[in-house]
């Protein structure tokens, strides 16, 4: 964490674990892994999360619902998230989520 608070893949992290609880769900993120970007016009990075969670309806319809979420992130705006895999195994969901954040100028 900077001076300037945390991170984008801190804030999106924090984001998505408030948005899975406010949905009934719990999750446990495994990993992060997460790359500057840039294009002609902006600045931001590329999120990579891995994360389990239990085997229920509420991680279904919040999987489900996740790409079309909204996201609070001071001085990020989220530009694109999606599930880009997920299996069930032994009444859990292994799921990796990726999503591109854009500093908000």
């Amino acid at each position: 964490m900077s001076a300037r608070g945390p991170d984008a893949a801190t804030l999106f992290e924090r984001a998505l674990a408030a948005s899975a609880i406010l949905s009934g769900a719990s999750i446990a993120v495994r990993s992060v892994d997460t790359r500057r970007w840039a294009s002609a016009t902006f600045v931001g990075a590329r999120h990579r999360l891995v994360f389990d969670a239990p085997d229920d309806r509420g991680v279904r319809r919040w999987l489900e619902d996740l790409p079309e979420a909204e996201f609070d992130l001071r001085g990020h705006l989220v530009a694109d998230c999606a599930v880009v895999e997920y299996v069930r195994r032994d009444g859990r969901y292994l799921a990796c989520v990726e999503a591109l954040t854009v500093e908000d100028a």
